[in-house]
């Protein structure tokens, strides 16, 4: 008996048949790789936030003034407070002292010390031939007279009142609490009938905080 006859696939259909199973396995590979792509970046994302708020604010710093050493107020512009000389200013003559106390302290509002620097400026001809001392003393007018004048070193000596610039006078460390001065004021070789004034300014530096 004759065997069956073997049926042989043609070579188109082989190579079709290989290319379909060719495609199917690249599109299961291209499938695998978009979902694993796609799981890699699918991640938990959390957020969070500390946030911290500082308060801020400015101290105080005045110096006041005092020509009677118990009322202290601020005078900020020129002419300022008039001093009360002991003698009269007003009919010096050559070699003539006359004096006057004053007090600068501390706001009780101040936060911080000063460092005092003190300038002058003239009004008039008769400053030209003047000179002043500054001294502290213990308390307001008690040592700042002809009779009882100042005793030790000055703060600020035989300057001459046409002096530009400043000069450091003394620190204030504490509110409230006043230094008392005298102002000696001398004068020189002064013409007959002269006039003028001569206008301190009292300057503050602040310094460290007060305790």
């Amino acid at each position: 008996m004759n065997p069956e006859p073997t049926l042989i696939a043609a070579p188109d259909e082989h190579r079709r048949s290989r290319s379909d199973r060719r495609r199917m396995l690249l599109a299961v590979i291209a499938g695998g790789l978009v979902l694993g792509v796609g799981t890699a970046v699918t991640l938990a994302v959390w957020n969070d936030s500390e946030f911290a708020t500082g308060t801020f604010s400015s101290g105080q710093f005045d110096l006041q003034g005092s020509i009677d050493g118990t009322a202290f107020d601020s005078s900020t512009t020129a002419p300022g407070k008039t001093l009360t000389f002991a003698l009269d200013a007003d009919e010096l003559s050559p070699g003539a002292t006359v004096y006057a106390p004053f007090a600068v302290q501390l706001s009780t509002e101040s936060d911080y010390a000063a460092s005092v620097t003190l300038a002058e400026e003239l009004g008039g001809a008769i400053g030209q031939n003047l000179t002043y001392s500054l001294y502290e003393v213990a308390s307001f007018g008690a040592t700042c007279s002809a009779a009882t004048p100042p005793s030790g070193t000055p703060l600020i000596a035989d300057r001459a009142a046409s002096a530009t610039g400043t000069v450091a006078a003394f620190d204030l460390s504490a509110a409230a609490t006043p230094t008392n001065l005298c102002f000696v004021v001398t004068a020189g070789a002064v013409p007959q009938g002269a006039t003028g004034t001569v206008t301190w300014e009292f300057a503050g530096t602040s310094g460290d905080p007060l305790p």
